[in-house]
C-alpha cells in the first residue's frame, strides 16, 4: 500500500491510499502510547470508562483482584482434586495452532471430550503427546464446564459491569500448554483477562493498524486425528469462506506483505495476579507459559461511533487491496 499510489490509479483512490497510510501514525499521535501502561490500583467506574474504554486504551491492572482465593487455590493439584472426574472439552492440535491458518484453511481444532485429570496428566508431563492440548472453549466454560471453580472467582468484575452497565456475555476459564499460540485477531468485546497463574504474553495492534493488516479468505476445516495417531485437515461440508489473518506477527513475511512493516505492534507480559484491558476491536497474538491459568471475561462492545470510524477503516482498506 505505498503512499504515493500505483500506476493507473484515479485520484480518489491515490488520496484513500494516502489517508490509510497516514490515519495509524495520526492516531498514534492523538493519544496512543509506545507501550502498555500498568495501573496499581483501580480505578472507579466512571475514571476508568472515561480513561481507558471511551479512548479505547489497553492497560495492565494490578491487585484488581487480589481478593480472589482462586490466587492461592489454583493449583494443579487443587484442580485435579476439584474436578478431576468431570468431563471437559480441550482443544487438540499438532502445532499449537488452534483457530489459524494452515495449509490455505482456516483450521480449527480437534474438540475431545475428555477426564480433566487425563488432560492435568499431560500438562504435568506424567503423560507424553505429540499433540498439544489447551482448554480454551469460548462459550463461557467457567460457567458451564467449571462451575465448581466459580466460588473461587467471580461471575463478572462489578465495577466493570457498572461502567459499561451490562454484565459479561462470557466468563472463560484458561489451561494449557507452553505450545499453545492464539493466532493474531481480534474480537467485538472489552475484554477483561486475569492472569492466576503463570503468564501470558501478548502482541496487540489498535484497530487503526487495519490497513497494514493482511486478511485472506480461507475454507474452514478441522484438525481429525486418524487410526495412526496423525492429523488431517478435514475440510467442513458447504461452509463459507473464513476471513482471517494469515500473517506471523512475530516473524513475518514481509515479502508477502510489505504493508506489515509499518505496523507498530505493544508488546506486554501479563503475570499472576494482573488483569489486561483488552480493549474492542484490537488485535492480539497471545503465547503463555507452560501451565497458565487464566480467566477472561467478555463484555459485549457498544456498536457506537468507534464501531461505524472500523467499519470505514475496513471497508477502504479492502477496496484499495481490491486495485
Amino acid at each position: 500500500m505505498a503512499g504515493a499510489g500505483r500506476e493507473g490509479e484515479t485520484p480518489a483512490l491515490r488520496a484513500v491510499r494516502r489517508c490509510l497510510v497516514a490515519f495509524p501514525a495520526e492516531a498514534r499521535e492523538l493519544g496512543l502510547t509506545e507501550s502498555v501502561p500498568y495501573l496499581d490500583s483501580l480505578l472507579s467506574p466512571l475514571e476508568f470508562y472515561r480513561e481507558w474504554v471511551c479512548p479505547n486504551k489497553p492497560c495492565v491492572i494490578r491487585n484488581a483482584f487480589s481478593h480472589w482465593p482462586a490466587l492461592k487455590k489454583w493449583t494443579l493439584t487443587y484442580l485435579r482434586k476439584v474436578a478431576g472426574s468431570k468431563m471437559v472439552s480441550v482443544a487438540v492440535t499438532p502445532n499449537g495452532y488452534a483457530d489459524a491458518v494452515y495449509q490455505d484453511r482456516f483450521v480449527m481444532p480437534e474438540e475431545r471430550h475428555m477426564l480433566f485429570s487425563n488432560f492435568l496428566d499431560i500438562v504435568e508431563k506424567k503423560v507424553i503427546s505429540p499433540s498439544v492440548f489447551y482448554v480454551q472453549k469460548q462459550c463461557s466454560n467457567l460457567i458451564e464446564e467449571f462451575p465448581e471453580l466459580l466460588g473461587d472467582v467471580e461471575p463478572e468484575i462489578p465495577w466493570m459491569s457498572e461502567a459499561l452497565g451490562k454484565k459479561p456475555d462470557a466468563v472463560n476459564f484458561w489451561l494449557g500448554e507452553s505450545a499453545a499460540v492464539t493466532s493474531l485477531h481480534k474480537d467485538h468485546y472489552e475484554n477483561l483477562y486475569c492472569v492466576i497463574s503463570g503468564e501470558k504474553h501478548f502482541l496487540l495492534h489498535p484497530p487503526s493498524d487495519r490497513p497494514f493488516i493482511p486478511y485472506e479468505l480461507y475454507l474452514p476445516a478441522t484438525y481429525c486425528i486418524s487410526e495412526d495417531g496423525s492429523f488431517q485437515v478435514v475440510d467442513k461440508k458447504a461452509a463459507d469462506k473464513v476471513p482471517w489473518i494469515p500473517l506471523d506477527p512475530l516473524n513475518p513475511d514481509l515479502e508477502q506483505y510489505p504493508e506489515y512493516a509499518q505496523a507498530r505492534p505493544l508488546q506486554c507480559t501479563v503475570k499472576a495476579g494482573e488483569m489486561l484491558y483488552l480493549p474492542s476491536l484490537w488485535f492480539h497474538h497471545v503465547q503463555q507459559s507452560h501451565g497458565c491459568i487464566a480467566v477472561n471475561y467478555w463484555y459485549d462492545m457498544e456498536y457506537d461511533l468507534k464501531y461505524s470510524y472500523y467499519q470505514l477503516l475496513d471497508s477502504l482498506t479492502k477496496a484499495v487491496a481490491l486495485v
